[in-house]
């Protein structure tokens, strides 16, 4: 037992020493919530090259439970992890494969646990449900996102409070584009850059909910990166595969088609609408950042990085067009 007044634990020698030392006093009157209970476990190590895992259940002994951990390996540097509740079996150094199917498992489950990706998926698909055409427009959306995913883990977003509120707010307005646009009607050639674009502020969404996660990859920062991103294509490859076949029969034995995108994307359109407000109102409540040389040159960078995008994926389908003409012309002959 210890008292809270106690600094010995911020370091792991002094708390060794703190532990292995003399007791508190039996005259010392230490009342029942002022108080620090502090345990020394011990195993037996067999080999250098052991691997350490940690799975723990402490989720029950309160309402809400944060487990802070230190890991300090023979060799290397000590690697913090902090996770609520009970995160399952943590591996503390992992091996590449362990961490890519970690993080394989993150990025197919959030995809299918995320409303507004989901949302915006089903906005995207809705008028061109044919292989060919959602392979461009998928293609552009999924290159996009994974980009600024990957750049905003390696700490090339803005780090300001008001960012993430202001990404969410962004992922509402192109759920309500989209699903207006639907309504008004769209081309293949205008879909798939809107899809390019929002995909680059969605890629940013995708990041915040791995952030947490992060501390799970151990050295495999860039596998556990792609492992997620391949987890999130694969559940928006499930998505498709469930949804195509659905509104296609819908729109076949239930609704005309033109009438049904109508209803559909209303009501999604109404539900982007409200998250718009929800979201623009907790946005607003964060001070907007002072404009200066460094914020200036990061924008200019982001919009460099879309224009190049946007320039290889046009390129992309003026290739295929090109290629599909001469296919055509050779059918004739």
């Amino acid at each position: 037992m210890s008292l809270p007044s106690d600094k010995s634990f911020a370091d792991y020698d002094q708390a060794l020493a703190r532990v292995s030392g003399p007791r508190l006093p039996d005259t010392l009157d230490l009342y029942w919530n002022q108080g620090l209970l502090d345990v020394l476990f011990e195993f037996a190590i067999e080999s250098d090259r052991a691997a350490f895992s940690i799975q723990p259940r402490f989720a029950r002994l309160g309402l809400q439970v944060v487990t802070t951990l230190l890991f300090l390996p023979p060799a290397g540097a000590a690697r913090a992890f902090e996770f609520h509740g009970n995160p399952g079996l943590v591996r503390l150094d992992p091996r590449w494969h362990q961490a890519a199917l970690r993080f394989v498992e993150s990025g197919f489950l959030h995809i299918l646990d995320g409303k507004d990706h989901l949302l915006f998926i089903l906005c995207l698909v809705i008028p061109f449900r044919r292989l060919r055409t959602l392979v461009l427009i998928v293609t552009a959306f999924t290159v996009a996102h994974s980009i600024t995913l990957i750049a905003a883990a390696f700490g090339a977003a803005p780090d300001g409070l008001w960012f993430p509120p202001l990404v969410e707010t962004l992922i509402a307005v192109s759920i309500l584009y989209m699903a207006l646009e639907n309504i008004i009607g769209s081309n293949i050639r205008r879909r798939w850059l809107i899809a390019c674009a929002f995909g680059l502020v969605h890629g940013f969404g995708f990041a915040f909910a791995l952030r947490e996660t992060l501390q799970f990859a151990g050295s495999h920062l860039l596998t556990a990166l792609l492992s997620f991103n391949l987890g999130v294509e694969l559940g928006q490859l499930l998505v498709l595969v469930l949804l195509v076949p659905l509104l296609d029969f819908a729109f076949r034995h239930i609704l005309p088609e033109r009438i049904g995108i109508i209803i559909v994307s209303a009501l999604v359109a109404h539900t982007g609408w409200h998250w718009m407000l929800e979201r623009g109102e907790r946005l607003s409540q964060f001070p907007w950042p002072v404009p200066d040389a460094g914020t200036m040159a990061s924008a200019m960078r982001w919009l460099m990085a879309a224009l190049i995008l946007a320039a290889l994926l046009w390129l992309l389908r003026a290739r295929r067009r090109k290629r599909d003409g001469n296919s055509a012309r050779g059918g004739k002959a």
